[in-house]
């Protein structure tokens, strides 16, 4: 405790380290039986920071080229110390980030925590399910195995379709007309730098804005709040709520370890390009709801091609769902309960056609 209290004291001295945590002493989070909610995005940035540690370790080893990328994973999982472990690690807390991300956007959605003034703080979210989206598929064609190549040649294929830039989207993911180790050398620049930089800049960004703004409270706590108004509704950010928080990130990180210890991810077989490809192709199962609609669409909508109908429908329900904020902006009776509803739905399609896709042959 004395070399504790003499390293604090000696970086007070130099960093005036009283000043620097003073904002988050005067901070507070609203406290209410729904607290709980606040610690999803808390939660998606510690399994980002998971990430960001375990991809430096498998960068050690790892060999971006389709002669060396299978061997060089297969090398990390069965000869280095532990190698299968970080590996395991690094896959599944990619999974549990993305689906933390969409757990804390759906909460933000039913508490209607993106009204004014947090419409920034809401776009700049979504901006962080795209990149978290984007380090998905980036990732998964890196080690290079039979499932990865032709399921990334599904997905880019299917970014061919859109209308106008499709053609040119997919040679710009490609590196060329077809899945090679141009596309492996492409992805692998996207999921180490571009998406890493984006990433850091728009988590600053959306905590800046978070600090800024404060936390929302739901509109049921509010009107008990003003039914209340000699209850308690605040709680100090550190350490009330920091320690609360630290205790998620435990939880996570205990749920992550028993994942990657018990279901190892596994590695297949290496890609090779001139095989036809094997039954039952899809991608993981955050594309999976879209993935299932493309393929349950018609051939023929009127005049017009069903997966271009499909992919259309979702970009125009994924711009309305990003400008949310300047849609809803009454949020009362009917308004509010169409927007409710259409959350609702969205939220069953999207597990419904998960599970289906995952279930289904």
């Amino acid at each position: 405790m004395r070399l504790l209290t003499r390293v604090r004291d000696w970086l007070d001295e130099r960093i005036h380290w009283a000043d620097l945590i003073a904002p988050l002493k005067k901070k507070t989070v609203p406290a209410h039986g729904l607290s709980y909610w606040y610690f999803l995005g808390g939660i998606t940035l510690f399994l980002f920071g998971i990430q960001v540690c375990t991809g430096i370790l498998l960068l050690l080893y790892y060999r971006p080229g389709a002669n060396e990328a299978f061997e060089s994973v297969q090398y990390v999982m069965t000869r280095v110390q532990f190698g299968w472990l970080v590996r395991s690690i690094h896959s599944w807390a990619a999974n549990l980030m993305i689906l933390t991300a969409f757990a804390h956007m759906f909460s933000v959605i039913f508490f209607r925590a993106y009204r004014k003034p947090r419409e920034l703080t809401w776009l700049s979210g979504m901006v962080l399910l795209f990149l978290a989206l984007g380090f998905g598929f980036s990732g998964y064609l890196l080690p290079w195995n039979t499932l990865a190549f032709f399921a990334t040649k599904v997905g880019t294929e299917i970014t061919g379709q859109v209308p106008g830039i499709g053609h040119h989207l997919m040679v710009f993911l490609r590196g060329g007309e077809e899945v090679t180790g141009a596309t492996l050398t492409r992805f692998f620049g996207f999921h180490v730098a571009v998406l890493p930089g984006l990433t850091t800049l728009f988590i600053l960004i959306h905590l800046a804005l978070v600090q800024y703004f404060g936390m929302s409270v739901p509109p049921g706590v509010e009107e008990h709040w003003k039914a209340s108004p000699g209850e308690a509704r605040q709680m100090k950010f550190f350490p009330n709520f920091f320690l609360r928080e630290l205790m998620a990130w435990y939880i996570a990180l205990g749920v992550l370890g028993a994942l990657a210890a018990i279901l190892p991810w596994e590695l297949g077989t290496k890609a090779d390009p001139f095989a036809p490809a094997p039954a039952g192709i899809r991608p993981e199962w955050y594309f999976m709801f879209m993935f299932q609609t493309l393929k349950k669409t018609p051939a023929k909508i009127a005049f017009l091609d069903g997966e271009v109908v499909g992919i259309l429908l979702f970009g125009v329900a994924g711009l309305v769902w990003t400008l949310l904020p300047f849609f809803d902006q009454a949020g009362k009776g009917r308004g509010r309960k169409l927007f409710m509803g259409a959350a609702i739905f969205a939220l069953v399609y999207i597990v419904a056609m998960t599970v289906y896709g995952c279930m289904a042959k």
